[in-house]
This record gives structure tokens, C-alpha cells and sequence, in this order.
């Protein structure tokens, strides 16, 4: 079922509170960075009447709703390849608003500390070759936890997702038979698994089902209170997903003037590698159909403030705020944006 969410934004900007109420911005997209975005839109609309309506449907359906322009941004935890974008009308750009890590939660009775698990694992747990929780392949990683002779039930999104994407992205570096078997992209096809909508729905399915599996944004795994595993990294590491290791993944990577990248499998060895950037998706030529330069101008006001000022929410929702030297390029990027030819 689709999500819609009503939401008030504050903008930076000289406009008057009258002449705010008149404008909304919509978006539709990814469920990964929903929480940070309800946050953020709520704490802004204390400050104008300038609303937001997201729709949380998933990255694949967000791009699709960009691309047809029926909305003004979309939201995407994986960017557009060059090919996805050429059926745009315009072009498009990419903004990172946040870090978020993508989590193996679980639900496996009697199993009271976090498990370990390796990209291998998982890998072969959604390629079906790992079905139960007492499999040799667990349980050495994991000496002394006594695991059931449990089925496993691995749950994935049946939407299109840019969590799939990052989860599918990592265990491509890491697995080559999942690479050649089953690749990466916004909707696979699955040799295995429950299907379910959005990072709440996979989190759902996982905490009423024992002997689940689900991969989701750590703050949903946070919030439904689910038992995630740690991953070891490219380092050898053993790391459970919070703030400091989502941030690591993005140390010493380098990141394009359009900040189109992967973290995933980070080489920093602090890092927590299955890591993504969440990004918003616009066009930069903001003049097409019947919007006004002043629609335009709001949107430029909410990304601005987007990756400046509301950064400070990122860290107490469980998301990673930007390193500095993106949130430059990101600024850069927004400010390329233009009405008309002329800058905004």
C-alpha cells in the first residue's frame, strides 16, 4: 500500500509566511531515509507553511516518477545509471542528504547477543544454499551461541528498492556467484526468499516470523526493536552498524563532482560495509510545464538547508551526517540549478 505523508517544511529564504503557504514541493521515493525526512519537514514547518507531500514507494518508483516529471524530487538510495537517466526529458542531478547502513536483522529465538555474519553468508542465505540457523556455516562464526535447527526465512523487498540495490551492490563484491547469478539492481530475481514493501514491511515480516532474516535500514531494525548482526569488512573486521561506521565507509573514497558512488565494501578498515548515501533526485533546468520560478526556488531553499542545517538531525535517527567535503559538492550542485537558463 502506498504511504503518503503530509509534511511541513521550513525554507531558508526572504519569502513571506503568505507567500510560503502558497507553494508545495512533492516527492516520492525511497523508504530508507523516511525517518530522517519526517523529522526534518517537521522541524521546518515550524518555521513556514510550505508543505511537502513524499510519498514513500521505493528508489524505483521514485525514479520512475522523476523521469516522468510528476514530481519535483524523488528519493533514492542508489543513483541513476547514465542509461536510466537518458530517458529523462532533462537533465538530471544528484544530491547526498545522508549515510545509512543497511542491516541483517533477525529474528531467531533463544539468541540473545548479535550474530556475526560475512558477506559470503548472507550471500548464500539469499541464494538458498543456507537454510537453517545451526548451518555449519553460521555457527563458525559464531562459537559459543547455541543456534536452532530453525528454517530460515529470508525476507526481501518485493518493490523496487534502493535498499535492494545497496544490499545486491555489496554482495556483487563479495560473492561471485551472486554476481553472476543474481547481479544487482532496484528488483532482482530472487532464487529465494519472502517478498515484502519497504524497509517497514521487510522489518514486519521479520519480527512476526521466527527464523527470519531481513536486510534493512538500521534505524528500522532500531525502531522494531530486532536483534542485527554485525559484518565483517574488507579489513577482517567485525563491525555492528552505527554512526562512526557508516561515516568511516566514506573516508578515502573518492567522490565524483556528481557524487554518483558506491560505498559499500569500504576499504577503511573501521568501516561498516554495507553503507550507502541516500540522495535526492531533481532536474537541473527547473523551468518545464507549468512550474514558476518561485516552485523552483523553494526546492533550491529545501536541498540547501537539506545538507547544511539539517544535518544535525542525521546522527540521533541513526543515520551518518555528510562528511564536509560532500556536503561542498552538494551545495555546488544545488547552486548549479536554473529557472529559465539563468541561475536560480
Amino acid at each position: 500500500m502506498q504511504k503518503t505523508f503530509l509534511l511541513g517544511l521550513a525554507l531558508v529564504t526572504t519569502a513571506t509566511a503568505s507567500q510560503a503557504a502558497a507553494q508545495t514541493i512533492t516527492g516520492a521515493g525511497a523508504s530508507f531515509p523516511y525517518p530522517l525526512y519526517s523529522k526534518m519537514f517537521a522541524e521546518y514547518r515550524k518555521d513556514t507553511g510550505v508543505s511537502v507531500n513524499y510519498q514513500s514507494v521505493g528508489s524505483g518508483a521514485g525514479q520512475k516518477q522523476i523521469t516522468e516529471r510528476t514530481v519535483d524530487f524523488a528519493g533514492s538510495d542508489n543513483p541513476m545509471s547514465d542509461e536510466a537517466m537518458k530517458v529523462a526529458p532533462a537533465k538530471l542531478l544528484h544530491v547526498p542528504t545522508a549515510i545509512g547502513a543497511v542491516v541483517p536483522a533477525y529474528n531467531v529465538p533463544g539468541v540473545t547477543q548479535p550474530l556475526k555474519f560475512t558477506g559470503r553468508v548472507l550471500a548464500d542465505i539469499y541464494l538458498g544454499k543456507i537454510r537453517t540457523w545451526n548451518d555449519k556455516a553460521i555457527t563458525a562464526l559464531n562459537p559459543g551461541v547455541t543456534l536452532p535447527g530453525l528454517p530460515i526465512t529470508a525476507v526481501r523487498r518485493s518493490d523496487g528498492s534502493g535498499t535492494t540495490y545497496v544490499f545486491a551492490d555489496y554482495l556483487s563484491k563479495v560473492s561471485n556467484e551472486w554476481k553472476t547469478k543474481v547481479g544487482v539492481g532496484n528488483s532482482l530475481q530472487w532464487p529465494t526468499g519472502t517478498g515484502a514493501k519497504g524497509n517497514d514491511g521487510v522489518a514486519g515480516v521479520v519480527k512476526s516470523t521466527p527464523g527470519a532474516i531481513g536486510y534493512v535500514e538500521l534505524v528500522y531494525a532500531k525502531q522494531n526493536k530486532l536483534p542485527f548482526g554485525s559484518v565483517r569488512n574488507r579489513a577482517g573486521k567485525d563491525v555492528l552498524a552505527d554512526n562512526g561506521p557508516a561515516a568511516a565507509a566514506a573516508q578515502g573514497v573518492v567522490i565524483p563532482a556528481d557524487t554518483r558512488v558506491s560505498l559499500t565494501n569500504s576499504a577503511n578498515r573501521d568501516a561498516y560495509p554495507i553503507t550507502s548515501f541516500t540522495y535526492v533526485i531533481f532536474y537541473g533546468e527547473q523551468k518545464y510545464g507549468n512550474r514558476t520560478q518561485a516552485q523552483a526556488k523553494a526546492l533550491k531553499n529545501l536541498l540547501s538547508w537539506m545538507v547544511t542545517g539539517g544535518q544535525a538531525y542525521t546522527e540521533p535517527l541513526d543515520y551518518a551526517k555528510l562528511p564536509t567535503t560532500v556536503a561542498s559538492k552538494a551545495r555546488n550542485i544545488i547552486n548549479s540549478m536554473t529557472y529559465g537558463g539563468s541561475k536560480l
